[in-house]
């Protein structure tokens, strides 16, 4: 059996977008590839038909598309030396292709002067947009004056005002004066209609099924948002607005319709705080009132980590006025439904996650991680309950070691958790072996049984490596989460706990030769762990917290994200915030640490980890600092290729250096 290499990766299929055609004949998907040469991800849309999968489009930049017809898909892509030479110059604008289901030359059909992020069909000659608007600039392209947009553009690179916050967004950028604005496009003519102004930003919509109204979520553009979306609608055959809900009632994550009503995900009073697991509520058309649904008291989306995904997903549908939904439950992400009767309804389950989905004719299509298998494309009959594997598209790992997850059962503070444990290669019980605690980021997500490529990567480099989900992970319900005014002590607490257990239960893991690593969340619990501890012998920090007090005001979440989780502002509390900081306690630090961070991470700001960097050097403990270039927040998930490898090589270079060799 062969060893899974580091740049095993660069073979891997990350799969997204799954959408099937109203006649249930055509399954599509787009299959992601990192590609080596180029540094990037080659992104195209494949079919399923009569039972085969095939590469549909050849563009290798296809982030999204929908459905014409039965026969056909529109989708967009930068094709020709034309388009990439005008995107080179700074225009801003996404050219749509049409290609029949059967193959052939991809057509182009229309452009639109704006960068689109999603389009919605209404008719043939009838089309709604969500747009990227730049308040300083894109009036121009209404105005037909390419040349002043462009010098426009070219001289604000040179600075930033800000007049909001957050003036941030990790992935993005600087978002100062940038909104979301909804558009209707007719083909034939051309004509591009502004639904929404440039007062509010939209931050999600849907259409309903007889294509007469449409809603969205949105936040007015004022120097201090709410956070708290209003739900509105607009009725297309006058495009009259109407404000169903106002800002600041409802924190509203999302909303779909249900025939004539509106459900939505949401939360208007919390006793825990934001992360809060949300509600299902409903707005009767009727009645123009909102009623509570259901508490499913579930970590509604996806939060099972993986660093082997890549792509856009979908978390909710409405298929014959039935509500689906992404939730997950302990180390698992399910498909859940609503109920006539207004109850949940778990409806399809696997041991691993479900990362997209879409349905027809009582058919449940999902891209799946099972187990420790990478993403493959399943079906689930909901009539005879039987689930199927349509795909055999990541073959990369046959024949090689794939450890499987040993589950290890613990108590702390009368509560019962479960981790796993991830077997050296070619284990052997008589011998001794070094080991890795990996600790997720969030802290609101779950490790579960997936197959995470930096762990087999280690597990097959001789490592055990451990792994579970401390109180405030997602999955258990609000009690369990609830670690607000107490990050570095109970979660602390569960994390060393695990580690006792884990080296009672494997006693050849050898205690002198364990590591630790983490990132975002678990990159501050491993600034906690070398601050509070000796005793292991090095650590890998990623992405991480250091100092909650620099923290606010730097990060894209940082006007409230530490309020609300750390119980404490840097005007009436600052010793509260400085109380939960690794950097308080930086003195006791003697472990050897290599700390990664990207330039671009507008989540935990760069500044936390020069802040970490410059305390251990000056204390002279064994230090080392990689930042990348050009990398946010989601380095180790959607980072270019290269980067990708690198930053797993350093931490095992700096595993292999300290844990390596028997002491």
């Amino acid at each position: 059996m062969k060893n899974i290499q580091l740049d095993d990766l660069y073979n891997f299929n990350f799969l997204s977008n799954l959408k099937i055609s109203d006649d249930g004949a055509n399954l599509l998907y787009i299959n992601h590839t990192a590609d080596a040469d180029k540094d990037a991800y080659n992104s195209d849309i494949h079919i399923r038909i009569n039972n085969e999968h095939k590469r549909l489009t050849t563009s290798q930049n296809i982030n999204d598309y929908i459905f014409e017809n039965n026969e056909s898909i529109l989708f967009t892509s930068i094709r020709s030396e034309e388009e990439k030479q005008r995107l080179k110059s700074g225009e801003e604008f996404t050219p749509f292709y049409s290609i029949s289901l059967t193959g052939g030359e991809a057509q182009k059909v229309f452009e639109i002067p704006y960068v689109v992020k999603k389009i919605t069909k209404i008719s043939d000659d009838d089309y709604i947009l969500l747009v990227s608007y730049d308040i300083r600039y894109s009036k121009f392209i209404e105005e037909d004056n390419l040349d002043t947009m462009l010098t426009t553009k070219k001289e604000l690179q040179s600075h930033e005002v800000f007049t909001t916050i957050p003036f941030v967004a990790n992935g993005i950028g600087y978002t100062n004066k940038k909104v979301f604005r909804l558009y209707r496009f007719k083909p034939s003519t051309q004509e591009l209609t502004p639904l929404t102004d440039t007062d509010s930003t939209i931050n999600h919509y849907d259409i309903d099924k007889k294509r007469q109204k449409i809603l969205f979520l949105a936040t007015q553009t004022i120097a201090r948002p709410t956070l708290k979306n209003g739900l509105y609608e607009i009725d297309l055959s006058t495009n009259k607005l109407q404000t169903c809900i106002p800002e600041k009632e409802y924190d509203i994550l999302n909303a779909y319709y249900v025939g004539e009503n509106i459900i939505f995900f949401a939360n208007k009073d919390t006793v825990y705080g934001n992360n809060e697991n949300l509600r299902l509520f409903l707005w009767d058309t009727n009645t123009q009132s909102v009623s509570f649904v259901n508490n499913p008291d579930l970590g509604i989306g996806n939060s099972v980590g993986s660093d082997c995904r890549y792509g856009s997903t979908t978390m909710c549908k409405v298929v014959n006025h039935t509500f689906y939904f992404l939730a997950t439950k302990h180390s698992d992400c399910s498909l859940y439904c609503l109920e006539k009767d207004n109850n949940i309804r778990e409806v399809v389950k696997i041991n691993g996650s479900i990362d997209d989905f879409t349905i027809h004719n009582n058919i449940v299509y999902f891209i799946g991680l099972e187990s420790s298998n990478l993403q493959e494309i399943y079906t689930f009959n909901m009539d005879n309950k039987q689930l199927a594997t349509i795909s055999n598209i990541n073959t990369v790992l046959e024949n090689k070691y794939v450890a499987t997850p040993q589950p290890v059962h613990f108590t702390n503070d009368n509560i019962d958790f479960t981790g796993w444990v991830l077997k050296p290669y070619d284990y052997q019980p008589d011998k001794k072996y070094p080991a890795i605690l990996d600790i997720h980021g969030g802290p609101k997500t779950v490790y579960g049984t997936v197959y995470y490529h930096e762990m087999q990567v280690w597990a097959n480099k001789g490592y055990f490596v451990f792994f579970t989900n401390p109180r405030g992970s997602d999955g258990r319900g609000n009690d369990f989460m609830d670690i607000f005014g107490q990050y570095g002590e109970i979660d602390y607490s569960d994390l060393m706990k695990f580690t006792d257990v884990v080296c009672e239960t494997y006693p050849a893991i050898d205690k002198s030769r364990i590591g630790v690593t983490g990132g975002s969340y678990g990159g501050f619990m491993t600034n906690w762990i070398i601050t509070h501890t000796n005793r292991f012998a090095c650590a890998a920090t990623q992405r991480c917290i250091s100092n909650w007090l620099s923290f606010y005001g730097t990060s894209d979440i940082g006007f409230d994200f530490a309020e609300d989780q750390i119980r404490g502002n840097i005007w009436d509390s600052p010793e509260k915030l400085w109380k939960h900081s690794p950097l308080k306690y930086i003195k006791n630090a003697k472990t050897p640490t290599l700390i990664i961070h990207s330039d671009e991470d507008y989540r935990c700001p760069e500044e936390q980890a020069m802040q970490l960097y410059t305390a251990l050097v000056d204390l002279k403990v064994e230090t080392r600092m990689i930042l990348f270039h050009g990398e946010n927040h989601d380095l180790s998930r959607s980072g270019k290729p290269k980067n990708r490898i690198l930053r797993l090589q350093e931490i095992t270079t700096w595993m292999d250096r300290y844990l390596n060799k028997e002491k």
